[in-house]
C-alpha cells in the first residue's frame, strides 16, 4: 500500500503527465501506461499524455491500440518541458529503449527489466515480477480503484503476453493480479486479441527465420533481411525455441538503419540478457532478462557506412561466435 500512497502522493501535487512507453511498445509497456493514466487522474492530474517511438508493428499490439481505442502520440510530438512530470513504464534508463536525452529528468518509473542506477523521484523496481502490468495493477487493487472492462481486459492480455501464458518468468503476482483482473475482464474481446490474425508481412518473415536457421547444439542463430516489421523478430524467435532440441534463439535483422535482435532462451543455465550485452558491449542498446532479450545497434557502430549486407555480416559473426564458439553450424 505504501508504493501506491506514495504515486499518489507524488501526482497529486501536479497537474500535467507524460508517460512514455519505450520504443516499439508491447502490451506490457501499452497498459502499464494506460493503467498509470487511470491512476493520475484518480490522484486529480488534469493532462496525461501517452507517448512512444518507433512502431506498433505486431498484429496483436495493432489490435491493442484499435480494439480498445488507446491515445497512444508519437513523443517526437512532445516537449518534455511542457509537462510537470515525466513516466517511464516497462523501462528506466533515458536514452535507452527509448527516444529520450541521456540527461532527462525522470520523475516516475515503474519497471521490472534488469538495469542499474534507475534514478527518479519515485521508482518501482521489482525484477522479482514477471511484467511491468503487474505492478500497476497491485497499485489498482490497493488505491481500490476498480478497473473497467477495457482496462482488465488489456492488462490482463498484458500479463499472458509477457509471460507466454504464465509459462515464462510468471510469479505468485501475475496470478494474483490475474484474479483481481478477472471479474472485469470481457471475454470475447480478450480472445479477439489472443487470436489476431498474422499479417502476410509477418509471415513472410517467420518463413525468411525459419529458411535462414543455423543450430549448433541447442543453440539457434537465424536472421530476416527483407521485413519491415519489427515485431516479426521476437515472434520469430518465440516460435523457433519449440524446435526440438533447442533451447536458445537469437533472431536479428536489419530494420531501418538499425541491426535489430530478439533472443529466447529455456537454458537454466544461460543469461541470454547478459550473453547480448556482453556481445554488443557499447554498440548500441541491448538488454533484458535471462529468459529473454533484444536490442538495437545503430549500423554505423558495426560497419563505416550504413551498409546492410555487411552489418548483417558482422552481426552474423557476433552472435554465432558468441553462442557456437568457433564451431561450424548446421542447419536442422
Amino acid at each position: 500500500m505504501a508504493r501506491a500512497d506514495d504515486l499518489v502522493a507524488l501526482l497529486s501535487r501536479h497537474e500535467s503527465l507524460l508517460v512514455c512507453c519505450h520504443d516499439n511498445p508491447d502490451p506490457d509497456s501499452i497498459m502499464s501506461a494506460v493503467a498509470l493514466e487511470r491512476i493520475a487522474t484518480e490522484a486529480g492530474v488534469e493532462t496525461t499524455t501517452l507517448a512512444y517511438a518507433g512502431t506498433v508493428s505486431h498484429q496483436q499490439n495493432r489490435a491493442l491500440v484499435t480494439l480498445l481505442d488507446l491515445p497512444l502520440e508519437p513523443l517526437a510530438d512532445h516537449a518534455i518541458d511542457d509537462y510537470d512530470l515525466l513516466a517511464l513504464v516497462d523501462h528506466s534508463t533515458p536514452g535507452e529503449n527509448n527516444r529520450l536525452p541521456t540527461d532527462t529528468q525522470v520523475d516516475i518509473v515503474v519497471d521490472h527489466h534488469p538495469a542499474e542506477d534507475v534514478d527518479a523521484t519515485f521508482v518501482d523496481h521489482r525484477e522479482s515480477v514477471g511484467a511491468a502490468a503487474t505492478i500497476l495493477v497491485e497499485y489498482l487493487h490497493d488505491l481500490g480503484i476498480v478497473p473497467d472492462a477495457d482496462l482488465a481486459t488489456g492488462l490482463l492480455f498484458a500479463i499472458r503476453r509477457e509471460t507466454l501464458d504464465f509459462t515464462r518468468g510468471a510469479t505468485a503476482n501475475e496470478y494474483i493480479a490475474a484474479e483481481f483482473l478477472h471479474p472485469h475482464v470481457y471475454l470475447p474481446l480478450l480472445k479477439q486479441l489472443l487470436n489476431t490474425p498474422y499479417s502476410p508481412a509477418t509471415v513472410d518473415a517467420l518463413g525468411e527465420a525459419i529458411t535462414n536457421r543455423r543450430v549448433r547444439a541447442d543453440r539457434l542463430v537465424s536472421r530476416i533481411e527483407t521485413t519491415e516489421e519489427r515485431d516479426a523478430l521476437p515472434q520469430a524467435a518465440d516460435f523457433l525455441l519449440n524446435l526440438e532440441g533447442v533451447s536458445t534463439v537469437v533472431v536479428f535483422g536489419v530494420i531501418r538503419n538499425e541491426l535489430q535482435l530478439s533472443a529466447r532462451s529455456a537454458d537454466p543455465d544461460q543469461h541470454i540478457g547478459a550473453l547480448l550485452r556482453e556481445t554488443f558491449d557499447g554498440l548500441g542498446s541491448v538488454g533484458g532478462h535471462r529468459e529473454m532479450a533484444g536490442g538495437r545497434i545503430p549500423l554505423d557502430a558495426l560497419v563505416d557506412a550504413e551498409d546492410r549486407e555487411q552489418a548483417v555480416d558482422v552481426a552474423t559473426r557476433l552472435v554465432t561466435s558468441a553462442l557456437f564458439g568457433e564451431r561450424r553450424s548446421h542447419v536442422q
